[in-house]
């Protein structure tokens, strides 16, 4: 919708998880090199967490790229909500089996067979189950008993398991320690701090084909004091910002940008404002008020909660379209 109106080739905020655009943090280099690690090294277990939106779908599609075919075989499953017969289904056909059996017995023969095949062929087999944190017990179960597929030597399947914090607690419970036990990489994917909050917008303005990116100082502090540092709150907020700094024909996204898409998102900080320019949008060798600014100090991030308007307004979208119609939308 903007892209040319900002000189851009590409939409800089879409919400696909597009390895193109991933922007990695110290957590996130150290998370992708730990799941590389762990599969080539036949680890057997390993689990990544992170909140909602912090790119761990996005991770796992960088990792299953960076690893060459003829090192490893894929099956992801990304829908956790199967009995396990229909995860042990879903993970043959996605192994590219293509005649599944009808009986369980069959199945798990077939899958040890295949195992067995792509190991003498040189290639790590790897099942890859994301939103993993909704998994029932049943299905963990089934599994952990998978990860017995072994040779005295090594690991014939290698998993891996994504999902939220939750996980970690599923995981903590009393009558899962036996799968626990067996987990032997945990990795986390924290939120962005306020300094990579910026450096993250700049990265997909750039990889989208831009230049200097449009948001002012103050615009980054109220996307970082929203997004909580959640990268797909960052995306959301920016990308309707951008339409509405579009809509007025401006080429500047200003506070008051965010503050509107914050509010028709429904969104509220809890407790004051705490996230100043300084603190959001430091960058090297800036200054403010003739001091030069270094690594901010750690900022708390506001938890989020449901926003309720005081008095009804037209939604973002109502709005854009009521200016196309009458014609307040200037193009670029």
């Amino acid at each position: 919708m903007y892209q040319t109106y900002f000189g851009l080739t590409k939409e800089p905020f879409s919400m696909t998880p597009d390895p193109a655009f991933l922007f990695l943090t110290g957590a996130h280099r150290e998370a992708l090199a730990g799941l590389s690690y762990a599969i080539l090294g036949g680890k057997g277990f390993v689990v990544l967490t992170g909140d909602a939106g912090t790119g761990k779908t996005t991770l796992l599609t960088k990792m299953l790229r960076s690893i060459p075919p003829s090192r490893a075989t894929f099956s992801v499953v990304l829908n956790p909500l199967l009995s396990p017969d229909e995860f042990l289904e879903m993970a043959l056909l996605d192994f590219g089996v293509k005649e599944v059996p009808a009986s369980k017995a069959q199945r798990l023969v077939l899958l040890r067979e295949f195992l067995s095949q792509s190991r003498k062929q040189g290639k790590i087999s790897v099942l890859v189950v994301d939103e993993a944190h909704k998994l029932a017990p049943a299905v963990l179960e089934e599994i952990r008993l998978l990860s017995n597929f072994e040779l005295a030597e090594t690991k014939l399947l290698q998993i891996v398991m994504a999902g939220q914090n939750e996980l970690a607690t599923v995981l903590n419970r009393e009558d899962l320690r036996q799968f626990k036990q067996r987990i032997s990489v945990r990795l986390t994917l924290p939120a962005l701090s306020p300094l990579d909050v910026e450096h993250y917008i700049q990265h997909r303005w750039t990889k989208a084909g831009g230049q200097a990116h449009p948001f002012s100082a103050e615009a980054m502090a109220e996307i970082t004091r929203w997004s909580t540092g959640i990268p797909r709150l960052v995306n959301v907020l920016s990308d309707n910002s951008l339409v509405l700094a579009f809509g007025e024909g401006t080429k500047s996204v200003t506070a008051q940008h965010v503050t509107e898409v914050a509010s028709d998102l429904e969104l509220r900080a809890r407790g004051p404002h705490r996230a100043t320019v300084a603190q959001a949008s430091v960058r090297a060798g800036k200054r403010v008020n003739g001091e030069a600014i270094g690594q901010p100090a750690a900022v708390s991030f506001p938890s989020i909660e449901r926003y309720i308007p005081e008095a009804s307004k037209p939604s973002l979208l109502a709005r854009w379209v009521t200016k196309i119609r009458l014609g307040e939308v200037r193009q670029g």
